[in-house]
């Protein structure tokens, strides 16, 4: 009895220590993978770690979700969006991005509509205050600030949510 006792005990301390070991031979390698540097979703987590997004990398994001301009390179994306006027002249690439430039970038890029003054003017000043009266913007926010990538990317959502209930309500009066 008192050997069947010790036995159990040195199975159990031996299983014990083995499970671990065991768990994690078996374990899927796909789980420890690492994203390629390059993939869509290595540069979102970037995007969400970033604290302030630059004009380049903003260009970038926004360019392709609206599908105006698609490339790998955020310097060719800011060029684009400077050529075409969706950026003001004086800002560089590298410079951090301010919400009303980004409020510009977003309504010329995904080509919305705004009020009078924003027709008129196409300023920053206008498209982030329409942005903020189609509930894109929400909470507090300043014109001026600086924009993170998580903000970034819940504008560009809030945008491509807005366009998808426009375009599937217009299939539902067909």
């Amino acid at each position: 009895m008192n050997k069947l006792f010790l036995n159990t005990r040195i199975l159990f301390i031996v299983c014990l220590f083995l499970t671990p070991v065991l768990l994690f031979a078996q374990a899927d390698e796909a789980a420890f993978a690492v994203a390629p540097a390059n993939s869509p979703a290595a540069e979102f987590e970037v995007l969400l770690n970033t604290g302030v997004v630059t004009y380049a990398q903003a260009a970038r994001f926004v360019l392709e979700a609206s599908e105006a301009f698609v490339t790998n390179n955020p310097n060719e994306a800011f060029d684009f969006a400077m050529q075409n006027g969706w950026l003001p002249g004086k800002v560089t690439p590298d410079d951090n991005a301010q919400l009303n430039h980004i409020s510009r970038l977003l309504m010329r890029s995904f080509n919305l509509k705004g009020g009078i003054f924003y027709s008129i003017t196409k300023s920053s000043r206008y498209a982030y205050r329409e942005l903020v009266y189609k509930n894109v913007i929400q909470g507090r926010a300043d014109a001026t600030m600086p924009v993170s990538g998580e903000r970034l990317i819940f504008y560009v959502n809030r945008l491509l949510t807005q366009q998808s209930a426009a375009a599937s309500s217009n299939l539902r009066r067909i």
